[in-house]
């Protein structure tokens, strides 16, 4: 393979699991032992604390949300922005009342904030009662470092190790049973200036493409009704395969397998989105009619100091295509406000293009600097009051574009995945294939089937509607 990908099964190495359940078994507080996993994050995140809840179960673990109760803490941690910092460590340090009371309960994290020396620091010197601590390369070695941690007491700390290594085989203890995660590839080659992730999670690795149309397949034949793909950046799956294992491709072959379900995917790159792949969209049978595309700037100057590799014209060249070939695709996209050195006025180039685009919604985000990251060593002149005001502004726009384009949907029929129940007694909640929620009377049974409800009323983001 190109690249120096290597491609290892995990099982090779798994003896560690039955090591640590016999610890275990016999550590535990009650009958069985128990783990509270909490998830900070992206979807990338949550699919790495589901193989960490495969491992622990094949252990014999059971799992709680009480951390009172658990003989295993774990925070899956995320670095993208300071305030998920912030959690992170207000809630470790509220663990210390736990570890007094039961000083044999093992602590733990993990995750992108584990791949930051001054975050390891700080956990080392400031909370020495958390036992475990692993970053997103020593995933596959959690069986290890877990049975380490129980058997001689002592601290361990594994980060920075990145073996260019996929493991392949790692059980998985999903969350859903018809929604699941299914990642492609891991970490990230475009180096955006303000983001911490191809520093946390390595460079691009692509499974290979035989990998993920199986576990594709078998999530299909058990039952999944939607299926979403992960990675930093989608659109640059199979960059280290042969010149045919595209994301194009891997959807397309997807999308051949039979049966009743979605494909979503998250996170794409207008860099690499391709008109192949909105080809491959518009003729497919299972694939959402939703499109995720951070712009995160309507200005090209910002782009640039951004490395976004993409100037507004061409953002804007992909969505057109976008919205000619799939006549109903919801857009959605990620914003960066007040970025280092942004004037008023180029933030109202992001606001014309918002204009011009009308996303069914976005993600908006005031600029947070991150520690190691090239923007945050840039001039930023502006406060964050000032911020705080164009901020309002994007987001007073942005919901009366989304008030009209809901508007616009009342009276017609749409294909909804049923999600769950709401508090309302005989109200449900779903989403269309573009992703907007939809909230309508119907038997609980429903839960987790598609089925075809008429939009009778619209707010900003929520639709109402009946069965059809």
């Amino acid at each position: 393979m190109a690249n120096n990908i290597n491609y290892r099964d995990f099982t090779d190495d798994n003896h560690y699991i039955e090591l640590a359940g016999e610890v275990m078994a016999i550590r535990a507080s009650g009958d069985v032992p128990k783990a509270c996993i909490r998830t900070y994050g992206c979807q990338q995140n949550v699919a790495d604390s589901e193989k960490i809840k495969g491992m622990l179960a094949e252990m014999g673990f059971e799992f709680t949300e009480n951390a009172e109760e658990a003989d295993f803490i774990l925070f899956n941690t995320c670095a993208v922005r300071e305030h998920a910092e912030d959690r992170v460590f207000g809630n470790v340090g509220a663990l210390k009342n736990i570890k007094r009371k039961r000083p044999s309960v093992v602590i733990g994290l993990c995750g992108c904030m584990m791949e930051q020396k001054h975050v390891t620091d700080r956990l080392y010197k400031s909370f020495p009662f958390v036992n475990l601590v692993f970053g997103t390369h020593s995933l596959h070695k959690f069986p290890e470092l877990f049975y380490n941690t129980i058997t001689d007491g002592k601290r361990v700390y594994e980060t920075g190790v990145d073996d260019k290594t996929v493991y392949e085989g790692i059980p998985i203890k999903r969350d859903g049973t018809f929604k699941g995660w299914l990642p492609i590839m891991y970490g990230c080659n475009n180096f955006c200036t303000y983001c911490i992730v191809p520093y946390t999670r390595g460079r691009e690795r692509s499974r290979k493409f035989e990998d993920v149309v199986a576990e594709a397949r078998e999530m299909i034949e058990a039952g999944y009704k939607e299926i979403t793909l992960l990675g930093q950046n989608v659109n640059s799956y199979g960059k280290n395969l042969d010149e045919n294992a595209t994301f194009a491709n891997l959807l397309r072959e997807i999308d051949k397998i039979d049966g009743d379900y979605l494909i979503r995917f998250m996170t794409s790159h207008p860099k690499d989105c391709s008109k192949e792949l909105i080809d491959v969209i518009a003729d497919s049978r299972h694939i959402s009619t939703h499109l995720h595309l951070p712009f995160q700037s309507g200005n090209d100057r910002v782009l640039k100091a951004m490395n976004r590799s993409y100037n507004r014209e061409k953002y804007l060249d992909i969505i057109n295509y976008a919205k000619k070939r799939i006549p109903d695709v919801s857009l959605t996209s990620d914003v960066i406000v007040g970025f280092p050195g942004e004037t008023y006025d180029e933030f109202l180039d992001t606001i014309s293009l918002v204009k011009e685009v009308e996303f069914t919604s976005l993600f908006t985000f005031i600029y947070s600097p991150r520690e190691g990251t090239p923007a945050a060593k840039m001039d930023d002149p502006y406060t964050a009051k000032e911020k705080s005001a164009w901020f309002s502004e994007l987001l007073k726009v942005q919901e009366e574009i989304a008030a009209k384009r809901c508007a616009e949907m009342v009276g017609k029929t749409y294909r909804v995945l049923v999600e769950n129940a709401t508090d309302k007694d005989g109200i449900l909640s779903g989403r269309t294939s573009g992703n907007i929620i939809v909230e309508f009377a119907g038997d609980e049974s429903l839960v987790g089937q598609f089925t075809e409800v008429k939009i009778t009323e619209a707010r900003n983001w929520i639709l109402k509607g009946e069965l059809a």
